[in-house]
């Protein structure tokens, strides 16, 4: 099957219920996913345990579905899908700009109707997801197919009245925040006040209103006076979960700062710098990139940040600046394959992280279609392989393990046979439940607990 590039997922999120998941495409397209009700009762509630067996729900964007397909309970099905970004071009610059989806931030819900976030490298757009189950007839002065009436034959006064109608999900853009960034936008956040948000580019952050569109607020700003003296790019950053008033940023130096914006207007002087000393002794010509953050998450406590480098994830305490409490090897194999993984760019993949919603358990992804999964708690970790090879719904994932070196037994996979353009960047974990959505280049994978 041919692979476009248009249909390479971008980005995954779940809303704050998790009854919907949004996945957005290079191709600028936003794909929801609502979640059939399941009622379960004490006894089949699914147990919170990690090694515990995944099973496959589903898999494929609409374009890859079968069509005969039968929809089981509790199973994520197609709920909404739009435009959200066309391509456009920069006259200025003479720079074309991507309808690619960066990042996708749910809001709070309010009333019956969705808000999201969406952006690509310069205009976050905020949409609105709502359904419509009846329509209006009998208007006045329209006929039934809205064209107007002569008013001369109008002799009557007719009041309208709402008709069922099939239901209709209609995703509308309430605003567009454009003009604001130069450099390409990598974060976005919804504040917990769900008022402001904040956008982030390499080297500049902004804070927004909802309700404003024509200004935003300059809150960090580390562009050199001189761009030959730049030595960082911002890399993420995220608002804290329950402080409005505080967020963190990452940079490519592997270090993280956290702000509090009641310490001054703009926030280039950070309230805590957190950054581990490197070893000398593991010093080499890759240090640098392999240290350069590329995700930044709290976690829902509020208590801890954790990061992902090239080749670690990392738990930070916020009251701890001078190294993490814990440090989870991702894929430590790679480190003798980094000169080749430099030759093919793979050195600069940019891999998300996630916690599940009790923070016991963090996810990230790896090559091969790989991903990770560590417990904070045990220390145990698994690593599991999203692949429509031995995916089948319903289906049981067996742990995979990677040998280096050496007699490979029967279930191994050498590290020289990874596929590295099969890669696993962008993961969601539901907030309360053992789901989760694994985007493998232009598949999405659902994952569950084992449910009898």
């Amino acid at each position: 099957m041919k692979l476009f590039s248009a249909d390479i997922i971008s980005t995954v999120e779940f809303n704050h219920t998790g009854e919907l998941l949004a996945t957005g495409d290079k191709g600028g397209r936003v794909v929801i996913f609502q979640r059939e009700q399941e009622v379960f009762t004490e006894a089949q509630t699914p147990a919170v345990v990690l090694g515990s067996v995944l099973q496959v729900l589903k898999f494929n964007l609409p374009s890859l579905q079968s069509k005969n397909q039968v929809h089981r309970r509790g199973e994520y099905n197609v709920y909404s899908t739009f435009q959200s970004h066309e391509p456009e071009f920069d006259y200025l610059k003479s720079l074309e700009i991507e309808e690619k989806i960066n990042k996708i931030r749910w809001l709070p819900q309010q009333n019956a109707a969705y808000f999201l976030l969406s952006t690509n490298d310069k205009t976050v757009k905020l949409w609105k997801v709502s359904e419509r189950d009846k329509r209006p007839e009998g208007y006045n002065l329209k006929d039934e197919e809205g064209r107007l009436r002569d008013p001369a034959t109008i002799t009557t006064l007719r009041v309208p009245v709402l008709r069922p109608m099939d239901l209709m999900v209609e995703a509308t853009p309430r605003r567009v925040f454009a003009n604001a960034h130069t450099y390409h936008i990598n974060s976005i956040s919804v504040n917990s006040d769900y008022e402001t948000y904040m956008s982030a580019d390499d080297l500049r952050i902004n804070l927004w209103n909802f309700e404003i569109t024509n200004q935003s607020f300059n809150i960090v700003d580390i562009k050199p006076a001189n761009m030959e003296e730049l030595t960082e790019v911002i890399t993420a950053a995220e608002f804290h979960p329950h402080h409005c008033n505080t967020f963190v940023y990452s940079s490519s130096k592997g270090t993280i700062r956290l702000c509090d914006m009641r310490a001054s207007a703009l926030c280039d002087r950070h309230t805590k710098f957190f950054e581990e000393p490197e070893d000398p002794s593991n010093r080499s010509f890759f240090s640098e990139i392999i240290s350069s953050i590329s995700d930044v998450k709290f976690s829902h406590s509020g208590r801890y940040i954790m990061t992902r480098d090239y080749l670690t994830a990392k738990v930070w305490d916020l009251n701890m600046e001078n190294r993490p409490v814990e440090t989870y090897q991702v894929h430590d194999y790679l480190r003798s394959k980094l000169c080749s993984l430099y030759e093919n760019d793979c050195i600069f993949d940019k891999f998300e992280c996630v916690w599940n919603g009790s923070d016991s358990v963090i996810m990230t992804g790896s090559y091969n279609n790989f991903f990770r999964m560590f417990d904070r708690n045990t220390k145990r970790d698994v690593t599991l392989e999203a692949s429509r090879e031995n995916s089948k719904p319903r289906a049981i994932l067996k742990p995979r393990k990677v040998c280096v070196g050496g007699k490979r037994r029967k279930d191994e996979i050498s590290v020289d046979s990874l596929d590295f353009s099969k890669k696993i960047l962008h993961t969601a974990w539901h907030p309360s439940e053992n789901i989760i959505a694994v985007a493998a280049t232009n598949n999405l994978y659902i994952f569950q607990d084992k449910v009898n």
